[in-house]
């Protein structure tokens, strides 16, 4: 087996992933192999000519089964997730971080750059914090403020901290919670974020295997029209911002219409705006309260 050089078994795993319908197989295929070797990609290309020892292709074969076989992400295979500049660990029971959710991380980083000043920090809180993905690439970014995060689930919260120990510059404050329920009422804010659930329940069974297989239906399932929990962060967030504040929430390309509808009931919002991603669809509502 020694003529199985790290090119030859790339090129091999790209064409076995690409006929079993794989997404973006030569990626997965290093992904997969240089987590098994503990090597960067980089690393596979030039050490391209080396052989792999049969133990290295046993282990390599036990990952492409699991992709393949079980439908696994690859994020839980190796335990990471790269997402704005850092690795952020993740695992099942953990919601996967997507490069969608970049957009409310650099929305939030240009209202923090924008209001800026010195001599008074701002408090900055995530709702569902998940992997703790958004809430630690802000202290990373930006340190210096009050940084505090929510999660109903306890494992999200678990692996969240370990993220920010690793990454952030800043200490973030952690709490466990269903939205605002555990705050103390004199509890104001600058800015508040969250990626909430919004797709609509019916919508879950069609999602990809390994994302309605293996990712956390709490953290997917948004409820009969996707928006349930836009409205209850919807009818309390101004209660927790302080004047003039800001509350960002990711949401469906789709949902516009729905979350504008909703903040519109409440007289203590000054206005609705919305951010569009990369590939120009409607990511996240940037609501301010009346100053």
């Amino acid at each position: 087996m020694d003529d199985w050089t790290i090119i030859k078994i790339l090129s091999w795993t790209e064409s076995y992933l690409k006929n079993h319908s794989i997404e973006s197989p030569r990626l997965t295929a290093e992904m997969l192999l240089a987590h098994c070797l503990g090597k960067k990609r980089l690393d596979l290309y030039l050490q391209y000519d080396r052989p792999l020892q049969k133990n290295e292709l046993s282990d390599f074969k036990v990952l492409i089964k699991r992709r393949i076989q079980k439908n696994e992400p690859v994020a839980y295979i190796i335990g990471e997730k790269g997402f704005f500049e850092s690795d952020f660990e993740v695992a099942q029971g953990v919601l996967i971080p997507r490069s969608d959710t970049e957009t409310i991380v650099e929305q939030a980083l240009r209202i923090l750059n924008t209001n800026q000043d010195n001599s008074k920090p701002k408090t900055v809180l995530e709702l569902g914090t998940g992997s703790g993905a958004i809430i630690v690439s802000l202290a990373k970014a930006i340190p210096g403020h009050l940084y505090f995060a929510s999660d109903i689930s306890l494992t999200a919260l678990a692996i969240a901290k370990k993220n920010a120990e690793k990454i952030a510059k800043d200490k973030i404050s952690f709490f466990a919670g269903s939205w605002f329920s555990c705050l103390r009422e004199n509890s104001r804010f600058d800015l508040i974020i969250s990626n909430p659930p919004y797709i609509p329940t019916a919508d879950i069974q069609g999602l990809e295997p390994e994302i309605k297989e293996f990712e956390p239906i709490l953290a997917l399932d948004g409820g009969t029209d996707g928006i349930d929990s836009f409205r209850s962060i919807l009818k309390s967030a101004h209660n927790y911002l302080v004047p003039g504040g800001t509350l960002l929430l990711e949401m469906g390309f789709d949902q516009k219409e729905m979350v504008q509808s909703i903040s519109r009931q409440y007289t203590e919002y000054e206005s609705i705006d919305f951010i569009k991603d990369l590939a120009g669809h409607n990511r996240v509502a940037l609501i301010k309260k009346i100053d």
